[in-house]
């Protein structure tokens, strides 16, 4: 597989951050197209399927597109109820939302760590391969002990990890050791939730569906999904000790975005985008000149010295 460097996250189209219409999620689609994107990366659970949904009637009309989706966080199999048959009835579910024969790319969605250990699943998803439901499979974690179960398993194609500037451990934990292994590293949350592109601020108030909302403390899933799992209050007083650090001609975005990809480890960023204008945008950031190494150095102190001691949740 050979992916575009920023791809498109396709929660927001379930409608988990609040309602989207469906002209607006094929405007949004539509516009990552045009920017050059022609990776979209969804899930079973957004929004029920209705995200792997969209995703389906937008493929039909452009044949030249990867699409990632990923098993594992329904009520049917999580946390406890991990069988063969349960992991390739949702994946069918999935192929028949996406009407596609076969799915690009599965990934196992931030799945128990017991679960990972035990390493079933892994010879299930290989059996799946064999039998055409799935072209690769990957995972999608959520600490770095996760991130190093499954590169033990000679057939993974990708890892998907929580790295921004603010969650920077696979920079020394897991980026060499993928590359090695000739792991792709798919980055996802790479504004932190709104954090790094200047959205969030202390007036901000969200959408009772979103997981800004009702997930800020963990309450609903891991919380290093929200904020990087930093306390709001705290992490909007680092974005201004950040924006200190770089350059008074970048913004937060784009440092956040040239910061990824300036890793050659990282395959490609996920960005979710709840307007279509935000997508031309992250790609744009996308093709700035690299940040300097003297600013990289910067940046790594800045997060163990400052941000590291704040965040919270399994890394």
């Amino acid at each position: 597989m050979r992916l575009t460097e920023v791809g498109l996250g396709c929660w927001q189209l379930g409608g988990d951050f609040g309602p989207v219409e469906a002209q607006q999620a094929t405007n949004i689609l539509e516009q990552a197209y045009e920017s050059g994107v022609r990776f979209f990366d969804t899930a079973d659970v957004y929004g029920d399927g209705i995200s792997e949904k969209f995703i389906g009637k937008f493929a039909a009309q452009h044949d030249d597109i990867y699409i990632a989706t990923k098993v594992g966080r329904d009520a049917s199999l999580f946390p406890a109820q991990y069988t063969k048959q349960g992991v390739r009835k949702s994946i069918e579910a999935s192929l028949q939302r996406l009407n596609v024969d076969s799915i690009d790319l599965i990934q196992l969605h931030c799945i128990p760590t017991e679960v990972l250990k035990e390493g079933e699943v892994f010879q299930w998803l290989k059996e799946f391969k064999q039998q055409g439901l799935i072209k690769h499979y990957g995972a999608s974690v959520e600490s770095m002990l996760e991130a190093k179960l499954c590169l033990d398993d000679a057939d993974l194609t990708s890892l998907q990890l929580i790295i921004n500037i603010f969650r920077q451990e696979a920079m020394t934990e897991v980026l060499d050791l993928a590359a090695k292994n000739n792991v792709g590293i798919i980055a996802r949350l790479p504004y932190a939730s709104g954090l790094l592109s200047g959205a969030v601020t202390a007036q901000r108030q969200f959408d009772t569906q979103d997981h800004r909302y009702y997930n800020r403390d963990g309450a609903a899933f891991h919380v290093g999904e929200t904020f990087a799992g930093l306390p709001l209050e705290k992490a909007l007083m680092l974005v201004e000790q950040l924006q200190c650090l770089l350059p008074e001609s970048m913004s937060l975005a784009q440092g956040a975005i040239r910061w990824l990809l300036d890793y050659p480890q990282i395959t490609s960023i996920i960005t979710g985008a709840s307007k279509p204008q935000q997508i031309a945008q992250n790609v744009l950031y996308a093709n700035q000149q690299a940040l300097s190494s003297e600013l990289h150095k910067q940046l790594a102190s800045f997060y163990h010295n400052e941000v590291s001691p704040w965040v919270r949740g399994n890394r």
